[in-house]
């Protein structure tokens, strides 16, 4: 069994119990879960500088081959998601050294969070994650999904407050739905080809003489990834729900839990569902659209910051399957790309949004000001993860945006192309009211206690500093020199696009 295939999956779980075992020692749970987050990322770029080397990783649970066994397949699209995944996870143990821990808040209640199960919970998460992104089975699939829900469920819920609950119970019986869905979809699949392992349904679904049957299932996956994904008409959960736990649990939520829903229809539709693209890539061009449009709309009417960079997902996840919809090799490309800078963005906005709490002492941008004068370092750090969302040159998010602009244009969909434009412009008018609320007005004194954090860098808020300063880094690292980027995201594309290369690697041939 290939070590370094299984290590995303089983160190996390690792590191969950012995953060568990460290239950009422706190220091040394963070000490733990900071040491153990960087092993994690040491893991998480192994394993893609083993897929870049060797090709597609796959090892047989058990020694069973396949299809008969479980699967496990690292290709460069999973070994991409894995790797940022413990960026990510590197990134929120450090911020939750300072934001996790009890302190006075300004113009709030006494903080109250108790952190119960905090660090375990987040590494089965993260272990979760990473099976989903690492299984060859459709039904393991659903399981670590199942894992990771469980998780999330808690985490979400996890200061108990009235506020909470309501997100936590919106949250937890929409993604119910979607998992019944999901369950429906397998044991639908399982009846017509008689086989779960995605390699081996790939191969089979052609074979099924009712393809019209094999459309509507396809139906089944579109909603059950799409609620996951938080696409149009299916998003409602996530504002309602994304702007209620502590701002390291939104920030973890916010880049990674949707993407695992936009991994799994990239996945899929480029792999088992490619019989009648005419129909559901079409479905899939018209959801992404509205989505789009409809997350936008949703951001520039809200003014509470976590609420507006909610709806912002909803918005950027319509680039991504606007990708997969478009179906040619550079759309595919630009979807990952897009993926890649999207979640280091995002989370550090959401980081970034936490800051912003702690210092002005609100989430609702039009109690708070000044900040350019007071912070402004702040502001630097904001304007480059929000500038690059909204697709300024040359940022991240205007290569990411040019792909999937460009790919459009080639296949004449001017409609699609127009309409991404125009988001594109409406997220910099909603990123630019956050700006002009929070950093540019005057300070309104709606919050007028006693400041007991001052700065940006003291002992108490350093490393909420530090995970903001890599990942803005990261991002013009992407915008300044987006080739090596763009080679990964066109190799996992060229393996999407050609499904005979997974196929005979997970097989091994036997088909």
């Amino acid at each position: 069994m290939n070590a370094i295939l299984i290590a995303p999956i089983v160190f996390p779980l690792i590191l969950g119990l012995i953060t568990l075992s460290l239950w009422q020692n706190r220091k040394m749970q963070e000490l733990a879960n900071t040491i153990g987050s960087f092993i994690y990322l040491v893991i998480g770029f192994l394993l893609m500088k083993s897929v870049l080397e060797e090709g597609i990783l796959v090892t047989q649970a058990g020694n069973w081959a396949a299809p008969f066994g479980i699967s496990i397949v690292a290709d460069t699209f999973s070994a991409i998601m894995v790797m940022i995944t413990s960026v990510m996870a590197f990134a929120i143990a450090l911020y939750s050294i300072s934001s996790m821990r009890r302190s006075n808040v300004i113009c709030d209640m006494v903080n109250k969070r108790e952190q119960f199960g905090y660090y375990p919970l987040l590494n089965m998460m993260y272990m979760g994650i990473n099976g989903a992104f690492l299984t060859g089975d459709l039904f393991n699939m659903y399981v670590w999904f199942e894992v990771m829900l469980i998780s999330s469920f808690i985490l979400l819920s996890l200061d108990g407050s009235k506020l909470q609950l309501e997100g936590t119970f919106k949250y937890v019986t929409i993604n119910l739905i979607s998992s019944a869905f999901f369950l429906m979809g397998v044991g639908l699949l399982y009846g017509l080809t008689g086989t779960l392992n995605m390699a081996d349904l790939a191969v089979k679904i052609h074979e099924v003489e009712n393809q019209a049957m094999v459309t509507v299932v396809a139906m089944f996956f579109i909603i059950c990834f799409g609620i996951k994904a938080a696409v149009f008409p299916l998003f409602f959960w996530l504002p309602s729900s994304y702007h209620t736990p502590p701002i390291s649990i939104a920030a973890i939520f916010a880049g990674m839990l949707t993407k695992v829903g936009v991994y799994s229809l990239i996945r899929v539709f480029t792999l088992i569902f490619i019989t009648d693209i005419g129909f559901t890539h079409t479905i899939i061009l018209w959801i992404s659209g509205f989505t789009m449009f409809v997350g936008v709309l949703g951001a520039a009417s809200q003014y509470d910051m976590r609420r507006i960079l909610s709806f912002h997902i909803i918005s950027q996840i319509g680039y991504m399957i606007l990708g997969l919809a478009l179906y040619t090799p550079l759309a595919i490309a630009g979807a990952v790309f897009y993926i890649m800078h999207h979640i280091i963005v995002k989370a550090n906005l959401f980081l970034v949004a936490g800051l912003v709490k702690r210092l002005g002492g609100s989430f609702d941008v039009r109690n708070v000001g000044g900040l350019v004068n007071s912070y402004p370092f702040l502001a630097v750090m904001f304007l480059v993860p929000a500038l690059s969302l909204a697709g300024i040159p040359p940022l991240s998010g205007f290569w990411s945006k040019f792909f999937v602009v460009k790919a459009g244009l080639e296949l004449q969909e001017y409609f699609i192309v127009f309409v991404a434009l125009l988001v594109g412009l409406l997220t910099l008018y909603s990123m630019m009211k956050i700006w002009n609320e929070a950093f540019w007005k005057p300070d309104p004194g709606k919050c007028t206690s006693e400041k007991l954090i001052p700065g940006l860098f003291s002992k108490k808020n350093i490393f909420m500093s530090i995970p903001i300063i890599l990942l803005a880094i990261i991002t013009l690292t992407i915008g300044f020199y987006p080739e090596p980027f763009y080679q990964i995201a066109d190799r996992a594309a060229n393996e999407l696009m050609n499904p005979s290369i997974y196929i005979n690697k997970v097989l091994g041939g036997v088909q």
